[in-house]
């Protein structure tokens, strides 16, 4: 279920456990947490860098400058204890403005309970009924785990890139 709130095109998505909404400045510290828990085989620019960065306040800073908007990367709160353990959403691909990519993430501490599967259907039905096309989604080969929710919500493989960091797995699913 889709709700478009007050603030422009700002989108909340619902399931029977989770809610899918913007990001809060508050929460920064648990975007700064999944980048420390991120594997290292993950490119460089994508984790803490030796120096701290990003440090929270350059979390909480891009939150700030983030504007709602219907397309994005939404906080994934469990509806029960209302804490945020992740996000899920669209961004841009890079291949039109109707075929954008899916991506996901969460803290390791709530991996193995389907929310990844539970977010991933959410965004999926929201994006049928806004009218896109097809969707993108790209997961390293080693990451496991990401492509059995991506094969569980109805990606296939469409294309490899190699890359320095491993092999990259380009999905698609038309809607």
């Amino acid at each position: 279920m889709a709700e478009e709130t007050g603030r422009g095109r700002e989108v909340v998505l619902e399931t029977d456990r989770l809610r899918l909404r913007p990001w809060r400045v508050d929460e920064a510290a648990i975007q700064r947490e999944m980048w420390t828990q991120r594997d290292p085989r993950v490119p460089p620019h994508r984790r803490i860098d030796t120096d701290g960065h990003p440090t929270l306040a350059e979390f909480e800073d891009a939150i700030r400058a983030n504007q709602p908007t219907s397309v994005g990367l939404l906080a994934v709160e469990r509806k029960i204890v209302g804490d945020a353990i992740g996000y899920c959403g669209l961004v841009d691909s890079g291949h039109g403005a109707h075929e954008p990519e899916l991506a996901f993430e969460f803290l390791r501490r709530v991996w193995g309970n389907g929310y990844a599967t539970e977010a991933s259907w959410a965004v999926l039905d929201w994006a049928i009924t806004s009218g896109y096309e097809r969707l993108w989604a790209s997961v390293w080969d080693w990451n496991t785990a990401s492509r059995r929710v991506l094969a569980k919500v109805g990606f296939i493989e469409t294309d490899r890139e190699e890359a320095p960091y491993g092999t990259n797995l380009v999905t698609t699913r038309t809607l």
